[in-house]
């Protein structure tokens, strides 16, 4: 979807009232008001739905509920949050008074309360004397001013385009931390293309703020699916993150089980039973303490236990284990994991690769995310590489190379294009299915047979297999280029003599001799 057009306007709106608020605190502070208009928009809608029908059940809890709608509690209804911005004391009830961010936290306390799906998901801290009441205020005003909870809103996902924006933005200003729970957009739609979750269950062991969920059910309905056609399962480590994606898949209409709480997915797996048909996810890149020691057994290492060292393998191998007998993962990871021997990692990468559960890699560009620079890669795996429905790929895999893909957008950030997204996808589509037609390309694409993975010492890095792209012929005769090259270094020699001398002179000058 395109911009709306309004969302760089309103981020710099907000970031001028910051003040002093770290981007990471100031995060939840922002997201969590915007949440809080999108429900009581929604719930004021049917409110005065059923005020016109005139059968005073415009108060009945349940007339809300049966519809998916959240119930708001009188105080916490954006009206009486923005009547009260400007004012330095408010009634709370109960004999007590407060400031507009005592009055948020009790609008938070009271919503969960009514709303047993949202228990534990809300920022309850607006109140805190280090946050600027004023400031405060006049960001209650800036998202008064936008609709994000009636149905034409709705209709154009207008508040979820919002937070999806602000989450990106927050993500990049706050760099290195900004990568634990924001993987870029043009990254989870290249996963989504590549996979298609049409139909069924999609999991995220490791999900961040929802990304991939969102997008593939974006995905779902441009392919005229239903929302309902496939169901979301997730599970996140960090408290706040985990809160986060909560109120991003509930902005969105998406019903997810993401476990009770906030767990640590190596030892504490929320979905031990669950056979899944897609699984996206980017794990953390290369962690060292995640612990490995204790679960050296586990049942999940079906092709070698991971080294205590990096949690590379055990990703994998974890997903492996929950994916259904025709599922298929996509998976980011840093590209040591593809030809790394160390600790175990070799062996186990060359048992995944002869069960033939390798579908395709693809060698992504640098620069794609906010908290590192280097160059990472993409892991398809698939249970199921002779489906009937498509062509038999039996014990070969798929080597893209796109890292001179994608468009600088920011000094240290690259962004992949819709073509280039499409240009991978297809290329891949076109491989597996039966109808369509598929020839390597040079420097770009290479279909490659088990044999020759074994020739690599089953190292997958796809700069091996794909070759280098011949360069055009630009019809300059070598004498002449050769010719050309001779003179302007020739130049440039002079030209280092030149500044050489001068450097002598200036030193000499303050009493040194080279």
């Amino acid at each position: 979807m395109s911009a709306l057009g309004f969302e760089e306007k309103l981020w710099q709106s907000a970031d001028k009232m910051r003040n002093n608020i770290d981007p990471a605190e100031y995060k939840h502070v922002l997201l969590g008001l915007i949440f809080l208009k999108y429900i009581s928009d929604s719930f004021e809608e049917k409110y005065n739905e059923l005020v016109e029908e005139g059968e005073e059940f415009e108060e009945d809890r349940d007339e809300y509920l049966s519809f998916n709608i959240f119930w708001v509690p009188k105080i916490a209804r954006w009206d009486n949050i923005k009547s009260n911005a400007k004012k330095t004391e408010i009634d709370l009830g109960s004999n007590k008074k407060g400031d507009i961010g005592n009055l948020i936290d009790l609008a938070m306390i009271e919503i969960e309360k009514e709303n047993p799906t949202l228990k534990g998901v809300l920022n309850k801290n607006y109140g805190r004397p280090d946050l600027d009441k004023t400031r405060l205020g006049e960001l209650v005003d800036l998202i008064s001013n936008i609709s994000v909870g009636d149905v034409e809103s709705r209709k154009k996902d207008i508040l979820g385009r919002v937070y999806e924006y602000f989450i990106g933005r927050f993500a990049s200003a706050e760099g290195k931390g900004g990568g634990e729970f924001y993987t870029p957009k043009s990254i989870v739609k290249t996963l989504v293309e590549m996979i298609e979750p049409y139909q069924g269950r999609v999991y995220d062991p490791c999900c961040g703020s929802g990304g991939m969920f969102v997008q593939s059910e974006s995905f779902v309905e441009e392919h005229q699916g239903k929302i309902g056609d496939i169901s979301v399962y997730g599970q996140e480590s960090n408290p706040t993150t985990w809160r986060l994606c909560k109120m991003n898949l509930a902005i969105r209409g998406i019903e997810g089980n993401l476990g009770q709480h906030h767990a640590d997915t190596f030892h504490n797996d929320m979905h031990k039973t669950l056979k899944a048909d897609f699984i996206l996810a980017n794990p953390p890149f290369n962690i060292s303490d995640w612990g490995g020691d204790r679960i050296s057994e586990d049942i999940r290492w079906k092709y070698g236990t991971p080294p205590n060292g990096n949690a590379n393998y055990a990703w994998l191998q974890h997903m492996i284990h929950h994916l259904s007998p025709k599922g298929i993962a996509g998976v980011v990871l840093a590209n040591g994991s593809l030809s790394s021997n160390t600790s175990n990692e070799g062996k186990i990468r060359k048992n995944m690769i002869e069960d033939d559960l390798v579908d395709c890699i693809i060698a992504m560009p640098s620069n794609l995310f906010y908290s590192t620079g280097i160059p990472v890669c993409v892991w398809f795996l698939n249970r199921n590489k002779s489906n009937i429905d498509y062509r038999d790929r039996k014990n070969e895999t798929l080597f893209i190379d796109a890292r001179k893909m994608g468009e600088m957008v920011t000094r240290k950030l690259r962004e992949l294009t819709d073509e280039d997204i499409k240009k991978i996808s297809e290329t891949y589509h076109n491989w597996k299915k039966i109808d369509s037609e598929y020839e390597d390309v040079l420097g770009f694409c290479k279909s490659v047979k088990l044999e020759e993975i074994k020739e690599h010492e089953y190292i997958l890095t796809p700069g091996r297999y794909v070759g280098i792209e011949e360069e055009e012929d630009d019809g300059i005769p070598f004498e002449e280029k050769m010719g050309k090259l001779t003179n302007e270094l020739s130049g440039q020699f002079k030209k280092s003599r030149e500044l050489e001398e001068r450097i002598r002179v200036n030193l000499k000058s303050i009493g040194f001799e080279v």
